[in-house]
């Protein structure tokens, strides 16, 4: 008989943000991220103890992904965060490392958290309202209509774009192609690719989700009774060629299949002049009904002549080893992207990029503007909140039921959060300015010599739109601790540099904005901790 273990109490641990475990393992995930945040951000190798594949990257999808923790805190921060991306696309890391601020900076404080809730959530606010007015300094409209290529672009890849990897050439050699390309090393490109098309020069095709392999029937369907000496096989295959006969008198040219396909099948229909493909996964079926029009069907029992959709062309590509079935609709609505890298690990880092690339393009055409990047709209909302929150009227603090050194003090950690975000960006040292006019950051050089006037260091602030032409003054950005700042309200650029902006998309980072504080305020507001120890 075996020995049987009592059941351990479960274990209670009160204010967790006091404990030196969760506040070095806070740190030691802000550190990481923060490395790893921005153009020159440093890429990281993540693997576990015991072997198995390496992933290299600096995206949040993937470290986060990656990383594995004990501590309930981090659970909730990087669950939240990895929602925000699931959702978005883009801006995990911004989204992590202002979380991340906003705990440490808060949490110092000797002011009750649940005031620090009720005045982070009034500032939040008025950074949502400044961000969505037309006099924010920091928003940038987006005009698609004024970029042909762009345009010409959103018609070929927006609608659905699938990517077909090629491992082992150059990034360079990545393209895209209309319609979608479907991997087929049984065809040979030396014989042409005989189809049957319809009067009007098109090719009918009909899209199975179901099984057409004729191996039984499937239980879930209900009880089959069988005669004596009848073969339940033959049966299946019998229905099965009743099916293909019927598509070939129906003038079907293209068959797709999700699952299997019976040889005896693709046979009778490749000897008719109908392309069989079968294996195609249940990943293509979305846009290979929504490139043909096709509905997919369910069932071999029932066919419906309106579940036939249909191609413009059909022909055989060749990339690299691979050869494809290359299905070319009447509309781009879908294409394909082949994406080249030489190596495994730097062909997922590419994908990653591509796919956020796509999802923001979408997301910005859904909503055609964007923000200011480089740590500029960081610093600029941080300069806004300083200056609104020294005109508030007494009225806001008696609403909040605080006093006006209390939100002051909360205001000025905010504003060090996003600050702090910013400074993220510069991984080799330099200094890092703010410009007292349009509160946007400015970054020096590492090891630049020590000058009388700083613009003779600085050409540009980050985001590009602000050139040295002015007579501007500077302050230096602050990290963690420093006296309060008094800024005045920054104001909207008059002369703009014409050359490329660096910019973030809008929804994305106002979302991680936000799930970044009412993640940080959840975390803030927790008083135990219930573990099960069985």
């Amino acid at each position: 008989m075996s020995r049987l273990e009592a059941k351990k109490p479960p274990l209670f641990i009160s204010e967790p943000l006091t404990r030196d475990a969760v506040s070095q393992s806070l740190s030691l995930l802000s550190g990481i991220l923060k490395s790893s945040y921005g153009p020159a951000g440093r890429l990281k190798q993540l693997h576990n103890g015991v072997g198995g594949c390496v992933c290299t990257t600096s995206q949040s999808s993937a470290v986060l992904g990656h990383l594995s923790t004990s501590q309930p805190v981090l659970r909730v921060l990087t669950a939240s965060v990895q929602n925000h991306v699931s959702r978005f696309s883009d801006c995990g890391l911004f989204t992590a490392i202002l979380c991340c601020g906003f705990i440490e900076n808060f949490r110092s404080l000797n002011v009750a958290p649940f005031t620090i809730i009720k005045i982070s959530k009034h500032l939040l606010s008025l950074c949502m309202d400044h961000l969505k007015s037309e006099a924010c300094g920091c928003r940038v409209s987006v005009d698609f209509g004024s970029v042909e290529t762009l345009v010409c672009l959103t018609n070929a890849v927006l609608g659905k774009c699938m990517i077909v990897p090629v491992k082992g050439r150059r990034v360079v050699d990545s393209t895209v192609l209309p319609g979608l390309l479907i991997e087929m090393p049984e065809f040979q490109l030396g014989k042409p690719l005989a189809v049957k098309r319809t009067g009007s020069n098109t090719i009918k095709t009909a899209l199975f989700s179901v099984s057409m392999s004729g191996d039984g029937f499937n239980a879930e369907e209900g009880t089959i009774a069988v005669h004596h000496g009848v073969s339940l096989e033959m049966s299946e295959l019998n229905q099965l060629l009743n099916v293909g006969k019927q598509l070939v008198k129906d003038e079907v040219g293209l068959v797709l299949c999700q699952k299997v396909m019976h040889p005896s099948l693709k046979q009778y229909l490749k000897e008719n002049g109908v392309i069989a493909v079968d294996r195609a996964g249940l990943s293509l079926m979305e846009p290979l009904g929504c490139m043909t029009g096709s509905q997919p069907i369910a069932s071999i029992h029932s066919l419906s002549p309106a579940c036939y959709g249909s191609l413009k062309d059909l022909c055989l590509e060749s990339f690299a080893s691979k050869h494809f079935l290359h299905l070319i609709a009447e509309d781009t609505v879908i294409c394909s992207l082949i994406l080249c890298n030489r190596s495994e690990t730097a062909w997922d880092e590419l994908k990653r990029v591509c796919e956020t690339a796509e999802h923001v393009l979408q997301l910005t055409m859904k909503e055609p503007l964007a923000l200011l990047g480089g740590g500029c709209t960081e610093t600029h909302l941080a300069s806004y909140i300083r200056h609104k929150s020294s005109t508030l009227p007494d009225s806001t603090f008696k609403d909040l039921d605080c006093s006006q050194t209390q939100y002051q003090l909360v205001a000025d950690r905010f504003c060090r959060s996003l600050e702090s975000v910013a400074h993220s960006l510069s991984h080799d040292d330099g200094e890092i300015l703010i410009d007292m006019v349009y509160g946007h950051c400015w970054f020096v050089p590492s090891g630049s010599p020590c000058v009388s006037k700083w613009s003779d260091l600085v050409s540009k602030c980050g985001c590009g739109m602000n050139g040295n032409t002015e007579d501007l003054s500077w302050r230096f950005l602050q990290g963690q601790s420093g006296s309060p700042v008094v800024q005045g309200c920054p104001q909207e650029p008059s002369v703009k540099v014409t050359d490329l902006l660096t910019l973030d998309c809008f929804a994305a980072k106002c979302s991680g904005l936000q799930v970044a504080l009412e993640t940080a305020n959840l975390i803030l507001d927790l008083s135990y901790i219930i573990e099960d120890q069985n």
